[in-house]
Order: C-alpha cells, then sequence, then structure tokens
C-alpha cells in the first residue's frame, strides 16, 4: 500500500511539473508572439509613406529636366542613379514585409520559432529605418 501510494505520489509530482513547464513554454510562446506583431505594427505604416515616396521617385526621375532649372550644375546622372537604388531599397523594405507576414504563424507554439521571427522583424525594422534615412537624405536635396 505504501509503494502505491509513493508511485501515486511521484507520479502527481512529475505530472504537475510538466503541466508547469507546459505552462511557461505557453506564457513564453505568447510573450514572443506578442512581441512579433508589437515590432510589426510599428514598422507596417510606413509601408504607405514607401508607396508614396516611390511615386514621387518617379515623377522626379520623369522630370529630371526640372532638377537643372534649380540647381544647373547637379548631375542628373548621379541623381538618375541614387534616385533608382532608392527606389529599390523602398521597394525590397515593402515586399520583406509582405513575405514575412504571408509566412508568419503567430499560432506556432514552437518557442525556437518565435524567437526566430522576432530575429527577422527586428532586421527588418533596421531595414525600415535605414531606408527612410536614405529616403529623406536624397530627397531632401531635391
Amino acid at each position: 500500500m505504501k509503494k502505491i501510494f509513493y508511485l501515486l505520489s511521484a507520479s502527481t509530482i512529475l505530472l504537475g511539473s510538466c503541466q508547469q513547464q507546459a505552462t511557461k513554454e505557453a506564457v513564453k510562446h505568447q510573450q514572443l508572439a506578442e512581441e512579433a506583431i508589437m515590432v510589426h505594427d510599428e514598422i507596417m505604416p510606413q509601408i504607405a509613406h514607401f508607396d508614396k515616396t516611390t511615386v514621387k521617385i518617379d515623377s522626379i526621375l520623369e522630370n529630371l529636366g526640372q532638377v537643372l532649372i534649380k540647381d544647373p550644375k547637379a548631375d542628373t546622372a548621379t541623381i538618375r542613379i541614387d534616385l533608382i537604388t532608392l527606389k529599390s531599397n523602398l521597394e525590397a523594405a515593402t515586399e520583406n514585409m509582405m513575405t514575412w507576414m504571408k509566412e508568419y504563424n503567430p499560432d506556432s507554439t514552437a518557442v525556437t520559432y518565435q524567437e526566430a521571427e522576432i530575429q527577422k522583424i527586428k532586421a527588418m525594422k533596421k531595414q525600415f529605418e535605414d531606408v527612410s534615412l536614405e529616403s529623406n537624405k536624397k530627397l531632401g536635396k531635391l
């Protein structure tokens, strides 16, 4: 009888321990998923600005002669290359966000998956910040 009591006590302790671990994993997963979405929500509104900027770049490229009116010494070949590069960078940032959103699985319970996704979205945030600075620098002169 004592053996049964000890076996039941040990199994209860083990089950309780496993349940605590599962609860900790679920909480960790939830926190990571929320962090990923928080970073997403922070940078997502910039896409509308990036889209408007690409339209502005197209307009400048179509009317590059107008730049010479403002600044006859301007190097339009360099400006063209800079604007084409900037447009490409803006589109790449937007495309990365669209791909991430399509592929992201917020319901994944794998903590390692959520941690990897946070790294991806943080790298994307850096990309958005960099291209935003580039945009301000290159378009600020025009």
